[in-house]
């Protein structure tokens, strides 16, 4: 699935590109929009439009102050020519219509980021959406990006980590919507009138890897962590984690259609028990360190590395510490115990690594076997692939039997299961729905070591929101 970058080198050399990006954000043109779009959201419903008729006035100001500026933007973004065209016609079109349920399918089949994925090239992003992981209301947002795409990146995806759907992202600013702790920019949040082919998806990994880095820091003074003089490197460096994540993000996010798969992997379309969610965003993140051991050794056992191959082992053994301290200290204890799948996959990875051995918890300090490390990881996603592979000859419920003994089997679940104890006869006999209605919204606790870090890391959690690269 690899692409290429359409005329790539007319647009690194526009002057628009090479602008510097703090003059961009800080343009009256900019701040006008963002003070639209703001005052916007005061006065629209959650389904986006703006059922009050005395707001229509204001709702038609703040959209021709809107339109004016994309207007007035629209030349420093001339990849995104089309895309800004349709949706100023966008923003008249809902004015024109009342304010109804806003539309802007045009203009999103119009935005193909995609198909820019050039380092440092910009682009202004203003939809009706929600933020996943922010707020589910359809208000008008706005963001200015920036594009992260180094050359070892590139060649990772024009080789075999073909992935022409993925887009890495900078944040430069935004509207209230990303002052959150999402990190995610998905066509599916927009508001539209029907669902097209979804052809990107965007990350920020500016964000990613800035939350890691406050976190990280903070969770191995408190465990007493000694960290490796790479990983230690990468706290001390935005641009080298920013790198980091971009390269495990790629490769995990092609891994949800890859491998001996259940029919919906991604598991979209399905209310199901949340673990399962967990397993399947867990298998994504090992088949990302296991690529990026196998990654190292081959490229270590080389004299005659190109600068950009170096520079991909470097990042391929920072992604491997990088997996393991995400999942442990910031997945394991981030966001409320209501079906954390998430927190569920750092407790999971944890608690493997340290019945194996190869994590100690001893004397009130923590620490990693790091020889033994790779193996152990491995071996974790090993199982999950063999219940994937198993789950094709098996009933979806009894494939949900297997993925529980799976997680039991290293997390200790709540001791007031009913699948801790076995399910009753007329749930095994029931409809899926029965199955899932009887997993406790906490069905895996936190362990004791968690419970502690989680109230020492509280505040460093919290502070994280809506954190960007330049905050780290």
């Amino acid at each position: 699935m690899s692409t290429t970058t359409p005329n790539a080198k007319s647009i690194i050399g526009e002057p628009e590109v090479v602008e510097d990006a703090t003059s961009l954000e800080q343009t009256p043109a900019w701040l006008r929009l963002k003070d639209a779009a703001t005052a916007l959201q005061a006065i629209q419903a959650q389904d986006g439009s703006v059922p009050v008729e005395a707001d229509h006035a204001e709702a038609r100001t703040c959209v021709e102050a809107i339109v004016e500026a994309i207007r007035e933007l629209a030349p420093r973004f001339p990849h995104d020519a089309e895309y800004l065209a349709a949706s100023m016609h966008d923003f008249e079109r809902w004015a024109d219509r009342g304010f109804g349920v806003p539309d802007f399918y045009d203009s999103l089949v119009a935005f193909q980021p995609q198909q820019h994925r050039v380092d440092g090239i910009r682009h202004l992003v203003v939809f009706p959406m929600y933020t996943q992981n922010g707020s589910r209301n359809r208000y008008v947002e706005a963001v200015l990006v920036e594009v992260i795409w180094p050359d070892f990146v590139a060649e990772l995806e024009a080789g075999d980590y073909g992935n022409k759907l993925f887009v890495s992202l900078r944040l430069i600013d935004f509207t209230p919507g990303y002052d959150t702790n999402s990190a995610v920019l998905f066509p599916e949040t927009v508001a539209m009138r029907e669902i097209p082919t979804f052809t990107w998806g965007a990350i920020f990994q500016d964000r990613e890897a800035a939350r890691y880095r406050r976190v990280v820091r903070a969770a191995a003074e408190i465990t007493k962590l000694e960290l490796p003089t790479a990983a230690a490197r990468m706290l001390d460096d935005q641009t080298l984690a920013e790198k980091t994540f971009v390269m495990w993000d790629i490769i995990h996010d092609r891994t949800h259609m890859r491998g001996d798969l259940p029919f919906d992997p991604f598991m979209i379309k399905q209310r199901m028990p949340y673990f399962l969610y967990s397993l399947e965003e867990l298998r994504c993140d090992l088949t990302a360190f296991r690529e990026c051991v196998a990654i190292e050794k081959r490229l270590s056992a080389r004299d005659d590395l190109t600068a950009t191959e170096a520079e991909m082992l470097e990042h391929a053994k920072l992604v491997q510490y990088a997996v393991i301290f995400d999942r442990v200290f910031r997945f394991a204890i981030t966001g409320s115990r209501v079906r954390n799948y998430d927190g569920l996959g750092g407790q999971l990875l944890f608690a493997w690594l340290h019945q194996r051995r190869v994590l100690h918890w001893t004397d009130t300090a923590l620490a990693f076997d790091w020889d033994e490390v790779p193996g152990a990881v491995v071996a974790l996603g090993d199982e999950i692939d063999e219940l994937y592979w198993r789950s094709i000859d098996r009933p979806k419920t009894a494939h949900w039997l297997a993925a529980y003994d799976l997680v039991r089997s290293v997390v200790e679940p709540n001791p007031a299961s009913l699948w801790a104890r076995g399910l009753p006869d007329e749930i095994l006999a029931g409809s899926p729905k029965d199955y899932t209605d009887a997993v406790l919204d906490d069905e895996f606790p936190l362990s004791m070591f968690f419970e502690a870090l989680e109230k020492k890391m509280r505040p460093v959690i919290e502070s994280t929101s809506g954190i960007r690269g330049t905050d780290a």
